[in-house]
């Protein structure tokens, strides 16, 4: 692994005094968009530099080694699409591979593509201020770094703000307290030990059904039922890796026009299928183990009530029918809200945990939990379940966070925290007003921000970045900047399309209600990535209109 202190700032790029140093752009993230990103930009002969605060490429996939951590994404389309010999150079062992091969590809992108020299890792990027005398942007890092950069590029992720800190007395907690979004690099021995993990949402899930069995006893505390879909995994040998690989042309060019950038799309009408016919077709979308059943069977599922219904309902049998017992199927088998309406989980046997006698399910939607005592959890009504070790998958502050973390201040000094604290706003998620030269992948308004694949939409955002940095450049221009009036447009147009669907009605993360106080907006755009990308591809071929190019 190449760490911060093996990898030096380009001896290339111009100090203009002893500490600070002018680049052309700086990259916040050497996850699957950075790296893009960096690629890109260097093609074009850019001076780049990228921060990331992990010891090594990857992003999620370095942060997040809990046990059980892996793709639900099918591994032949979570990749690079923009490099056939890239792409078929790396061969997955597994259909939806675990994180330590996952980290292992975007190491092997890295090397392959000559990425590592313009990275600087364990460093934290403290604030970004945009220096309107001279309109750049000047970086500061917690190493003590100063840069001058035209262009500034978060690729920072929309799951990258942990929630921590989330319980009083956490503190004070006599055994171990592991979040899953900030994992040891080394094995956690969990043996002889009592675990408690806190959340069941998809990394939840990933955890509990990975550790169980592991220590002495497990306790997993429940707030909110998930809708859960069968992982089907299977491993992959030459055989099946040289069938994907066949299929290059075919996957490059039709999953960055579906709906959610995987390899299929909604190919089902409700309305046009007898009732038998529709349980046949959700069987069979069921029986494949991936993610098809929520984002490539029926669209309606999003748009009609009464088809949500009926998925929903068959969704809930399949779990009832497994779990076998009406205590666990009252906690873990969502009744308030759609299925699809939150991020789907895919698990491996999760449900049939609860029925090992080493396990036990706490729900606390109506008994919470109340504070972390040093002997373990206390809930409300004064219950203490005594641990050893606490694992907290008590998620993140998506699509914001990441950003809202630093001290980013764009024209007139005004704060980006302080903005979206009032209103979420951006244009098509990759520009904001009133901070000229800054562009942003995974951001709020942008199907990147919850419903994509990520490589899918990474790549397509990262090439719009570089090709409008491109067309400043040619242009003899200064600056870009979205204009509040076309930001405004698009917002409207954004929530236009959220209130068609049925997602915008249930509190999640995707519309920011897991973090009080945070504004409540749909994060992600929910016209499809296809049509989004078509949009993005209509303002660059036109000049850019909606963005102020001086």
């Amino acid at each position: 692994m190449t760490t911060s202190e093996e990898t030096s700032l380009p001896a290339a790029y111009h100090a203009t005094d002893e500490k600070r140093v002018e680049v052309d752009a700086v990259i916040l993230g050497a996850g699957i968009a950075g790296l893009h990103q960096l690629h890109l930009l260097r093609r074009l002969g850019l001076r780049v530099l990228v921060f990331d605060k992990a010891g090594d490429v990857g992003g999620t996939w370095w942060w997040n080694r809990y046990p059980g951590a892996r793709f639900d994404s099918e591994s032949h389309v979570y990749q690079y699409m923009f490099d056939e010999d890239l792409y078929k150079g790396w061969s997955w062992t597994e259909r939806f591979p675990g994180q330590p091969e996952i980290q292992r590809w975007t190491q092997y992108v890295a090397d392959r593509l000559d990425l590592r020299g313009h990275i600087r890792f364990s460093t934290t990027i403290t604030s970004v201020v945009f220096d309107e005398d001279h309109s750049r942007w000047t970086v500061r890092t917690d190493r003590g770094d100063t840069v001058d950069a035209q262009f500034f590029v978060s690729c920072a992720g929309s799951l990258s703000a942990p929630l921590e800190n989330v319980f009083e007395g956490q503190n004070g907690f006599s055994g171990d307290i592991l979040h899953t979004a900030k994992w040891p690099a080394a094995d956690v021995d969990m043996t002889g030990k009592r675990i408690g993990v806190v959340g069941i949402g998809a990394t939840g899930i990933q955890v509990i059904q990975t550790i169980a069995g592991r220590g002495q006893h497990l306790t997993v505390f429940a707030r909110t039922p998930q809708y859960v879909l069968p992982m089907k995994n299977r491993v992959y040998g030459e055989e099946q890796q040289s069938a994907y690989k066949a299929r290059f042309d075919e996957v490059s060019s039709t999953v960055p026009h579906t709906f959610a950038g995987f390899d299929f799309d909604f190919a089902h009408v409700w309305a046009e299928y007898t009732p038998q016919r529709r349980r046949e077709v959700m069987e069979e979308l069921y029986a494949d183990g991936s993610l098809r059943l929520w984002v490539g069977g029926f669209a309606d599922l999003f748009l009609e009530r009464e088809v949500n219904d009926e998925i929903s309902e068959f969704v809930r049998n399949k779990m009832r029918a497994r779990l076998g017992d009406d205590r666990l199927a009252d906690i873990l088998v969502p009744s308030d809200y759609g299925f699809g309406t939150r991020r789907v989980p895919l698990e491996d046997n999760y449900l049939e945990v609860y029925h090992r006698p080493d396990v036990e399910l706490v729900g606390i939607r109506d008994n919470p939990i109340a504070r972390i005592a040093p002997e373990g959890i206390v809930l409300s009504d004064g219950t203490v379940h005594e641990l050893d070790v606490i694992v907290l998958a008590t998620g993140f502050d998506a699509g914001t966070g990441s950003l809202t973390r630093i001290d980013v201040r764009g024209r007139d000094n005004r704060s980006l925290a302080e903005d979206w604290s009032r209103d979420i706003h951006t244009l098509m998620g990759l520009g904001i007003h009133g901070y000229p030269n800054l562009f942003t992948i995974g951001a709020p308004l942008a199907p990147s921000a919850a419903l994509c694949n990520m490589t899918t939409c990474a790549q397509q955002q990262a090439e719009w970045i570089s090709d409008a940095i491109t067309h400043v450049r040619t242009q003899g221009a200064t600056t870009i900047e979205a204009t509040k009036e076309a930001e405004d447009a698009w917002i409207e147009h954004h929530e236009q399309i959220a209130a068609e669907t049925l997602i915008p009605s249930t509190d999640s993360w995707y519309t920011g209600s897991n973090v009080s106080g945070k504004p409540r907006r749909l994060l992600s755009y929910t016209g499809g990535v296809g049509a989004y990308r078509q949009k993005c591809h209509e303002v660059a071929t036109s000049g850019y209109p909606g963005f102020a190019i001086t």
